[in-house]
């Protein structure tokens, strides 16, 4: 079966919107409720976080989301058994977003067949290796059609974006500057950097991350891309919402209004 996340890039090159929330937040239990939501009102993508007490790529608010998922009691295991059959109701591709050493805690290739069952279409490492992706797990996610996607920044040079974009699949996670993720940018400042990408002409799609809160900056973006990601702004918009579908509702119909 095609994997979904490439269904959809099938269907769609413009505008896609993937939006990142933590696993068990705000509250334990509120993963589903989110992630129905997100599909309920137009997120194309959903990129899942599974929390983790040293990030690296995370700003101040992903990071409190993530030390209150931990502290509500969120782990690989608990997350795994609350996606268990929520691919009769979610239908959009769906990523998980986390560090390398908890997967290999839990069993490189355990995890990828865990998500494989489970329904989950790709994965974000941020502190994956390419060279060690290739050497020791390139099969294993094949194996069970699982997509690995790597991030570049404007640091990246061409011929290691060009290698990136040789073993990602799915889409690159460009990321819009080499800091950690909610800092306000202004996107014009990133525009050589998108023209740059953008000139490439990559195998896979780009999706443009970090920095991303608002209709502006998500049209911005996506004007150099494939679409665009959006974490910090949505982790403030639900983290302390009392009806997660109108909050969500209400935030993305703020970014794709017409």
């Amino acid at each position: 079966m095609q994997n979904r996340i490439d269904q959809l890039f099938a269907k769609k090159q413009h505008g896609v919107l993937n939006i990142y929330c933590t696993a068990g937040f705000p509250q334990l239990n509120d993963t589903l409720p989110v992630m129905t939501a997100l599909q309920q009102h137009g997120a194309d993508l959903i990129e899942l976080g599974m929390p983790f007490s040293d990030p690296l790529a995370d700003g101040p608010v992903i990071q409190d989301s993530s030390t209150k998922a931990l502290q509500n009691g969120m782990s690989i295991h608990t997350l795994f058994e609350q996606l268990a059959g929520f691919r009769e109701r979610i239908h959009v591709p769906v990523i998980l977003m986390g560090y390398f050493n908890p997967v290999l805690t839990y069993g490189v290739e355990a995890f990828c067949a865990k998500c494989a069952e489970t329904g989950i279409d790709g994965i974000i490492v941020p502190d994956l290796p390419m060279a060690e992706f290739e050497a020791d797990y390139k099969p294993i996610f094949e194996k069970y059609n699982l997509h690995l996607i790597f991030l570049v920044t404007p640091e990246t040079s061409e011929a290691r974006i060009r290698k990136i974009d040789s073993l990602s699949k799915g889409f690159l996670y460009a990321v819009s500057s080499s800091s950690t993720t909610g800092k306000d940018k202004d996107m014009n400042d990133q525009q050589a950097y998108f023209e740059r990408l953008k000139k490439l002409q990559l195998t896979n799609p780009v999706l443009i991350g970090f920095g991303i809160k608002d209709k502006a900056t998500f049209d911005t973006a996506a004007s150099y891309a494939n679409g665009a990601i959006i974490g910090t702004a949505f982790i403030k918009a639900i983290e302390h919402s009392k009806d997660i579908d109108k909050t969500v509702q209400s935030f993305i119909s703020g970014i794709i209004q017409q």
